[in-house]
């Protein structure tokens, strides 16, 4: 599968998401998929995912930078969004910005592994914490 076969697909998987395709996911992911060294089955990736979408409402995935070498994608993703809460963070009492860096590794045309860092100290500073 080459380079455009697997850039079409991710913006298909980012579009998915964005649409709260949840159960739309496994024309995109691997069951079970290698999220940060966890196996995860697609049942427990959509419910990771739906969580993501319910303690920030308006999130959407942005591509800021895109490369794609083979089989494996490099992704940061912007997002300006509002969190009601985030992973034990406080509500934002506005619109935040951050970014996620992932990798992936495709496998048969459909995500196998993500690698993901979310830069919690840009939430962290907008929110005031320490």
């Amino acid at each position: 599968m080459g380079e455009n076969f697997i850039e079409a697909q991710y913006r298909a998987y980012l579009d998915c998401l964005n649409e709260r395709r949840f159960d739309d996911l496994g024309r995109f992911v691997h069951d079970p998929v290698v999220h940060n060294d966890r196996r995860l089955g697609l049942a427990e990736f959509q419910d990771l995912l739906r969580r993501d979408a319910a303690e920030i409402p308006d999130l959407r995935y942005e591509i800021g930078l895109l490369v794609i070498a083979g089989d494996e994608v490099a992704c940061r993703i912007d997002f300006e969004c509002t969190p009601k809460s985030f992973r034990g963070l406080p509500p934002a009492e506005g619109k935040i910005s951050f970014a996620e860096h992932v990798f992936y590794r495709y496998q048969e045309g459909r995500i196998a592994r993500i690698w993901s860092l979310v830069d919690l100290d840009a939430i962290r500073s907008q929110l005031g914490e320490s």
